[in-house]
Order: structure tokens, then sequence, then C-alpha cells
């Protein structure tokens, strides 16, 4: 190798050498360079009122006339926009009157001004006003995108309860009962502030019983009690209080003869009453019903024939908060069908929610149950009074 030659080795040897301790002085000697620059806080809100004085904290959320505001000083607070000089807030708000239907194509999350009773949101597809008196929600951008612009999946946004109960007796008469519940329902959107798009419950209820002498001297006998209940309901809304539903119920009862009843119908309902401590439904359906019955044991020849229906429910169902955390519920149903009028049945029930400890309260409810055409050798009437635990799920 000539001498050119091992000069121009050695130089590049040296320039190879002088990236590497530049990338290694980078990384050592300016971390903050190799890591990211940590993005700044955004500033906090501030609210002015009209006497002067000024709020700093976080916007959450604008409902009529009032804006709901959180601060590290007061916590969180319901301000009446009468009393708001000037609002700045770094946050992005999707503003919706009360003219305006809230779906997935309302008017997009934009910066959000106030000023002379008139709420500003500017957005990239421009700028939208409304004065107080006609603007129904302020929506932060987050809970925008995740309750109304989003399309949320199956398991999403369920609440509910399971409840349950036992007692067993063991002795000359060996007795067995049973019985629990599922309630669960879906409100989407599912924040209570917003008015809803659509609903779905799901109630199941079992009660089992048996009672048995196996030994002498009584004779071998049998005593058992079954009745189950499930139901299902989807609601679209047309407007906050009325809505579209299509339903489905199973229901077998022992104690009246009915082995298997179906129902499968579609309707309207109206949301009578809506405070936060109280809710009326009402609603009515046109379903098709199918009723089959069991041959009575002491007749088996005398078979009650099963029934085609096509019948309309009659319903209501009332909730509401008592004080000390007490809940109460209310339902009733008619069903009448139209091609038998002699075929129509009722179900009225009532029940009381007892908080115990955390999410675990005592349940107690009446259930009453009225076939107008049970099986041949069955009553009309069935009567349930059940307790148990039940269990609030999160």
């Amino acid at each position: 190798m000539n001498l050119y030659q091992q000069l121009t080795r050695l130089r590049r040897l040296g320039i190879w050498h002088f990236a590497v301790l530049c990338l290694i002085s980078g990384i050592f000697l300016h971390p903050k360079a190799a890591e990211g620059q940590t993005p700044a806080k955004p500033e906090p809100d501030v609210l002015i009122f009209t006497n002067g004085d000024q709020l700093t904290g976080t916007l959450e959320r604008g409902m009529g006339d009032s804006l709901i505001f959180k601060s590290d000083l007061v916590g969180e607070i319901t301000v009446p926009m009468d009393k708001v000089k000037e609002l700045r807030s770094s946050g992005k708000f999707a503003m919706m009157k009360k003219t305006d239907k809230v779906t997935r194509t309302s008017n997009p999350p934009g910066t959000i001004s106030y000023a002379d009773n008139v709420v500003s949101v500017t957005s990239p597809s421009g700028t939208s006003t409304s004065a107080v008196k006609d603007m129904a929600y302020l929506v932060d951008e987050a809970t925008y995108n995740k309750e109304v612009r989003g399309n949320p999946g199956i398991w999403y946004g369920w609440k509910g309860s399971v409840s349950g109960g036992a007692s067993i007796l063991r002795s000359t008469q060996n007795g067995t009962t049973f019985n629990a519940g599922l309630t669960l329902a879906r409100e989407i959107p599912t924040v209570s502030y917003l008015p809803t798009r659509t609903r779905t419950t799901v109630n199941v209820l079992e009660s089992y019983g048996k009672l048995t002498t196996p030994d002498p001297p009584f004779p071998d006998s049998e005593v058992k009690t079954n009745i189950f209940h499930a139901d299902a309901e989807h609601d679209r809304y047309f407007s906050p209080r009325v809505y579209a539903l299509v339903g489905a119920s199973f229901d077998h009862n022992f104690s009246q003869g009915l082995n298997f009843q179906q129902i499968y119908g579609a309707g309207v309902g109206w949301t009578v009453i809506q405070r936060p401590v109280e809710e009326l439904d009402v609603k009515a359906d046109v379903h098709y019903e199918r009723q089959n019955f069991l041959p009575p044991t002491a007749t088996p020849d005398l078979i009650t024939p099963n029934q085609d229906l096509i019948g309309s429910t009659f319903a209501e169902n009332y909730h509401r908060n008592l004080p000390a955390k007490l809940i109460f519920t209310e339902s009733g149903s008619y069903i009448q069908s139209w091609n038998n009028f002699h075929a129509y049945s009722a179900i009225m029930s009532a029940g009381l929610q007892l908080p115990v400890y955390k999410r675990f309260s005592l349940n107690v409810n009446a259930l009453d149950n009225y076939l107008n055409n049970p099986a041949v050798g069955f009553k009309k009437n069935s009567f349930q009074f059940i307790t148990g635990v039940l269990y609030t799920l999160p």
C-alpha cells in the first residue's frame, strides 16, 4: 500500500470516528434531545364573572343555560351563564342547539368562546353561534367522539345486577328452593346528560322449588314449582321521550300448566316522567304469541290445545330513587289476544332494593302472574314473594 492510499484510509477512519463521537455525545450530553421534548401543559380554562371575579380550572360541559366547571379550589360547580362575562377555554367542544337532533353528523367540535350571551364554536368547517337560550349541550371532544360519533361494540356500556337466594330443608321431608335473577341495560350514549339514542334491556328470572317425602311412614310424594321468565327489548328513540321498540319474551310456569310461551312483537313507547329521581315509561305493541300447555297429572287425557295468537301488550315501568339510597321499582303488563278474546293474561311486579354493603343489597320482590286460560286442572293465578341478595355490576 503506497503513501497516498494510507493517508486516504486514515482520513476515512477519522471521519467515521468523528461521526461516532458526535452520536455518543448527542445521546449522553443531550438526553432531552434524544428522548423528545415533553408537550407543554395546556393553559387552564378561565371564567370571568360579571362582578369581575375569576375562576381557573377546566370546563367539563354545558347544559342549557349553565356551565359545569371543575376547579381545584371549589371542585365541580354549575354556573349560570348569565353570571359569566367571558369564557376562555383551550379545549374543544361540540355545540348542539335545542332544535338539533343528537346524531353522528352533529356539529363537529371546535374552539369555544363566549361573550354577550352568545356561544361560538369555531371548527375546520366554520363557525357556529347560538344564543344561550337556544343552546342544549356543550360536549367535550373526547366524549363527543366516543358517545356520539363512535359506533359502540356489543359489550360496551352494559349495566345491571345479579340476584339470588336459596333455602334447604332436610328432615322427614326434603325441600329445596332457590331463585336467581339477571337484569342488564344499556343506553347509548352512556352519559346521563345526553339524550338517549338507543336502549337495550335483558331480564331473566328463575324460581324453582321441590318438596319430597321419600321415607315411611308417609307415601312417596313430590311437589314441584318451576317458574321461568326472560325478555329482551331494543328501543330506538325518535325524540328524547318517544321511541320504537322490538322485543321478545319467554315464559314457563309449572304452577299454571304453561309449558312454554313465546312472544315476538314491535311497538312504540313514551317516557311520561323523566327526572333524576324517577322515570315512568308506557308502551304498547302488536305481537305473535305461541302457547304450549302441560297435560294435567290426574287426568292426562284432558289436554289443553296449544294456541297461535295475534295480540298486543300494554305495559308500564316505573323507577324511583328513595331516601337512604333505597330503590323502588314497579311494572305491569296486560296481554290481550285479538283472535281469541278469552286468551289474555297479566303480570304485575313490585320490588324494593335496600343497600347493605358497597355493591350488595337486599332485594324484596312481589310478582303476580294471571293467565285466564291455564291448562286443565291448574289455577289461573300464581303469586310469588321473593327475597334475596342483589349485586350491582360495575
